[in-house]
């Protein structure tokens, strides 16, 4: 099994982004999964295009998307992406957007395609903490989230998200970049 798995560059004055940092210490197998790793730009539109253009080289199984979620205490595969780009600040290219939809013909909502519970599951059975979110927000990761899951409806690439607490050096809460990394192991072992 092949897996893209995203993070992101920092974004809103930060000089890290704990998503990317945890993804690329990973290991490139993980239970005999083929990890494929993507840093992406926090820019709406953009991100999602430079990981299909990925996935159509790869034709991985699996496409998983992680994201920085400052004020989480935990981590939190999200359940659902939304129809919406909405946010106080502008992604790094400056766009703002504000009640704009991803895709106007679109649904309001997709839900991951991957085992979101077992993922919070196995990300727990680490000692870390993690539960279920039902808020992508509406910037660039739901973005992200979005376009992914209405690309590949109805084809057999499974699709997900997880967010992630800041690390120590960005403030509180946090967890540490070496327990992202481990619940993200955690996380694709349960795929």
């Amino acid at each position: 099994m092949t897996v893209l798995i995203t993070g992101f560059m920092p974004f809103g004055g930060q000089t890290v982004n704990p998503s990317w940092e945890a993804v690329s210490a990973l290991a490139d197998t993980i239970g005999g999964r083929r990890l494929e790793k993507l840093l992406l730009p926090v820019e709406y539109g953009k991100a999602a295009s430079l990981t299909l253009e990925m996935a159509r080289e790869l034709s991985p199984e699996v496409i998983l998307c992680v994201g920085q979620a400052g004020g989480r205490d935990a981590v939190t595969p999200e359940v659902i992406g939304i129809n919406l780009r909405e946010a106080s600040i502008p992604d790094n290219a400056g766009v703002a957007c504000a009640g704009t939809p991803i895709d106007p013909d679109g649904p309001d909502g997709i839900f991951s395609t991957l085992p979101v519970r077992e993922m919070a599951a196995a990300i727990r059975a680490q000692g870390i903490p993690s539960r279920l979110s039902y808020s992508a927000g509406a910037y660039v990761c739901n973005d992200l989230m979005y376009t992914l899951l209405n690309h590949f409806r109805g084809t057999d690439t499974r699709v997900g998200f997880v967010h992630v607490p800041y690390i120590p050096a960005q403030g509180s809460p946090c967890l540490p970049q070496e327990q992202l990394t481990q619940a993200l192991a955690a996380a694709i072992e349960a795929l």
